[in-house]
């Protein structure tokens, strides 16, 4: 097939670029190279050194005889070029990576709010407004979030896949509709993924785009089969506040022998799924895609269910290292429970990559391995989500203070 993949220079885009190209795919990216610059912004740089993007591509056709082009443009206010890139490459899957993709950083400013918003909403709707111009018929998939269904879901009853049957009283007796998961987004940056999927619901059912919306845990992990392959090709390991998912910010905190930081009691649920499997999903989403007419397909693409605390005493325990119980800077509860369905990807063949040992340890290895790059000022977040929370200088004092002190037994900070 001929693939855009949109945003394919970030932390998800780079390696399933790699992977489909692998394929056999003919892959194109189209990025603006944004993260790339919010490093710049934020003053803080991958734990792995990330190679230029002409770098990336040279080396790829080096190691695996594969081309992958690069069209550098703004989905988000280059529509004109983005219908002119369509109408050329007329591809058959579209990949759509470029938003905007971490909660603290669209909770840190006004301006980042703005900015999550006026990127992640517009990218999306020039894309849907752009097919619907040049008339292609491609299998749309998007990476959403599992935090559009919003973390108050508790007891046993498991979040289904994107739609919700109900109950609806009527004159004459109850009738049963299904509806889309009702939205419960817990920061800017999963308010915009909610705006995606009602898009995405409007887009279907007017013009008859085929689309597939996968709602994805946080990602763990670093390298896949493909980033391996050369050094020039390794993927980013984000570990500061603002980008660095949760599991990955313990295991470089504990390679440098840093508390690891949680927040709150560590009592979140989260859904969790390696890297190598957020390829996979990717694959099987572009080569099952609805039939035009048909709503928008809802995946939930996860493999793991954990508690935040339970990741970090299994990391602690593994590298000798204490835990520093923060204030948590979210707007949430203190505990939830999490029971998410994915039955629809393992019966379309995922095998799950789960917490082993020996993952942890490609973990760890990358993490000691390039220990020395890393800046520890910029470890604990500096995002608040209302006024009147802890602030950043607040949330550094506290863990400077515990790094220092003796080891005591585990309390959690009051909230």
């Amino acid at each position: 097939m001929r693939v855009l993949v949109l945003g394919g220079d970030g932390f998800c885009g780079w390696p399933t670029t790699l992977y489909l190209s692998d394929l056999g795919h003919d892959i194109t990216i189209i990025d603006n190279l944004s993260r790339r610059k919010i490093d710049v912004d934020l003053e803080v740089e991958s734990l792995t050194p990330i190679r230029s993007i002409g770098e990336r591509i040279r080396a790829w056709r080096e190691v695996s005889g594969r081309s992958i082009g690069f069209v550098n443009l703004d989905l988000a206010t280059e529509y004109d070029r983005l219908v002119a890139v369509l109408a050329d490459l007329r591809p058959d899957a579209i990949v759509h990576f470029a938003e905007q993709r971490a909660a603290p950083y669209s909770m840190r400013s006004p301006q980042t709010k703005r900015y999550t918003v006026d990127n992640n909403v517009r990218a999306t709707h020039n894309l849907l407004t752009a097919l619907v111009e040049t008339g292609i018929d491609a299998a749309l998939a998007h990476l959403g979030t599992m935090g559009v269904y919003g973390y108050g879901w508790s007891g046993t009853a498991p979040i289904p896949e994107g739609y919700l049957t109900v109950k609806v009283p009527t004159p004459d007796g109850e009738i049963e509709r299904e509806i889309l998961h009702p939205a419960n987004p817990g920061s800017v940056y999963h308010m915009t993924k909610t705006l995606d999927q009602l898009m995405f619901s409007f887009y279907a059912k007017n013009d008859g785009l085929r689309i597939t919306d996968l709602h994805q845990g946080i990602v763990w992990g670093t390298q896949t089969d493909q980033t391996c392959r050369d050094e020039r090709l390794i993927n980013r390991f984000d570990y500061d506040g603002d980008y660095g998912t949760v599991l990955n910010r313990f295991l470089m905190q504990a390679a440098i022998g840093h508390p690891l930081t949680v927040h709150g009691t560590g009592g979140q649920t989260r859904a969790f799924i390696h890297i190598r499997d957020t390829v996979r999903c990717i694959e099987i989403a572009i080569s099952n895609a609805p039939e035009a007419g048909s709503r928008p397909q809802v995946l939930n693409q996860i493999t793991e269910v954990h508690r935040v605390i339970e990741l970090a005493k299994l990391v602690g325990d593994a590298m000798g290292v204490d835990i520093a119980y923060l204030p948590n800077p979210r707007r949430e509860a203190e505990e939830n429970e999490l029971n998410v369905r994915n039955d629809q990807f393992l019966a379309l063949g995922l095998q799950p990559t789960t917490l082993s040992e020996g993952l942890l340890e490609e973990c760890t290895d990358i993490a000691a391995r390039f220990r020395h790059r890393a800046d520890p000022t910029k470890i604990v977040a500096r995002s608040v989500w209302r006024a009147g929370m802890e602030t950043a200088d607040d949330l550094l004092t506290a863990v400077s203070a515990q790094a220092e002190a003796p080891a005591q037994a585990e309390v959690p900070a009051q909230q």
